[in-house]
């Protein structure tokens, strides 16, 4: 039976070979989406997990409905003071708070606007687990005195440098000179931002050249340990709402978010993300079912006088539909299997700049399915092959 299947689809090689192709595209479809939504998932969870679980993120917002975004407080300098209190917040061990903005950056003939501008403490460092590759951090003296120096992310200096020692040079952003003191270690990108395409320098120089001294974006906190890490947030929680004048804990005008919330966060957007891709590739995994169904309708009808001669020669229903079926399960089976060999070595590539991880699961679940459906589409054209009464198949021209 496979031999007189596999002989019914050599006979026809260029109709075989684009009903297999259909299957092909949406297997690998569905193998490649789904890698690269889970791809996106472990850059993002691994970014996070990077920050350590002592971290924490003050970030200024409504909460509870109960203020407008006009007379909501804004995060300032005093709340990371406040914050680094040790008498007030004995959990804290240090605060940076963030400003960020945009701006060109230029060295000699090259013009370069890095993904972001950041003026921050040297606190910050440690807390966003930044590591020095080459010079040094600027110091909380470089702070205390708003001098013009600032550490390059790694994409930054690979852009506006090259191959040439950026440590010690003078560059210009905004139109302010800064003297580059160091170049971070590469963090990788996550598939949508950069983390190493940023310029850091101290707070009150970005405030003075760009963004001014009313408010921070954020304050970065990290705690003693992970262990104090629920106690560190109560802690500002309860310090903001004494700077920001409030009473009510259910109507409070900041957040603050740690990387266990953040990551659970993730994780379900990320998930949601991938079912999402997989729905969509799988329509190309239906498109290819009917298809199998329109090549073995139009097989059917071709070897109508066949059937009706092995019908006449005492062939049994059961034969002729177990050919048919057979004939379209090879189809979805070559098919499947060519689409699981093109979904995984496609993820060996990186997809808008995310390096797909493959889901073991997907390649059994895609490859299973697609064989199903050679099954289900190829059982009406079989059926109606194997009903076809000999005389009138015989008849047929």
């Amino acid at each position: 039976m496979i031999r007189f299947a596999l002989a019914g689809l050599a006979a026809n090689k260029v109709r075989s070979a684009l009903t297999m192709l259909g299957v092909l595209i949406g297997v690998a479809s569905v193998i490649l989406l789904l890698a690269v939504g889970n791809g996106s998932s472990v850059a993002v969870k691994n970014s996070i997990t990077a920050l350590g679980t002592n971290s924490l993120t003050v970030s200024a917002g409504t909460s509870g409905g109960a203020r407008t975004s006009s007379t909501v407080k804004k995060l300032t300098v005093d709340d990371a003071k406040a914050l680094a209190d040790q008498s007030q917040a004995p959990d804290i061990k240090s605060v940076a708070p963030v400003v960020t903005t945009s701006a060109a950056a230029v060295y000699g003939d090259v013009s370069y606007t890095p993904g972001s501008i950041v003026g921050t403490y040297p606190a910050y460092f440690e807390t966003s687990n930044q590591k020095i590759q080459h010079g040094d951090y600027f110091s909380n003296d470089d702070v205390l005195n708003s001098r013009k120096v600032a550490v390059l992310g790694s994409t930054t200096a690979q852009q506006l440098f090259d191959t040439e020692d950026p440590v010690g040079r003078s560059i210009s952003i905004g139109g302010t000179p800064f003297t580059v003191v160091g170049v971070l270690t590469a963090k990788g990108s996550t598939g949508f931002t950069d983390p190493d395409d940023v310029v850091i320098a101290p707070l009150p120089t970005v405030q003075n050249a760009f963004t001014g001294f009313s408010s921070v974006s954020q304050i970065l906190v990290q705690a003693t340990s992970a262990d104090t890490t629920t106690a560190a947030q109560s802690e500002i929680t309860q310090i903001l709402m004494g700077t920001h004048s409030l009473t009510d804990p259910t109507k409070l005008d900041f957040r603050v978010s740690n990387q266990t919330s953040l990551l659970t966060a993730r994780e379900s957007t990320g998930k949601t993300f991938t079912v999402l891709l997989g729905a969509v590739a799988a329509i190309s995994l239906l498109v290819g079912g009917i298809g199998i169904t329109n090549i073995m309708l139009v097989t059917v009808t071709e070897r109508t006088r066949e059937i009706g001669i092995r019908k006449a020669l005492g062939a049994p229903k059961g034969v002729i539909l177990g050919q048919f079926l057979t004939e379209s399960t090879l189809l979805s089976v070559i098919g499947a299997g060519l689409g699981v060999v093109a979904g995984i070595v496609g993820s060996h590539f990186s997809v808008v700049g995310i390096k797909p991880v493959v889901i073991p699961s997907s390649v059994l679940g895609a490859f299973g399915i697609a064989v199903a459906i050679g099954l289900f589409f190829g059982s009406y054209p079989a059926n109606r092959a194997a009903s076809l009464r000999p005389i009138d198949a015989l008849r047929h021209e």
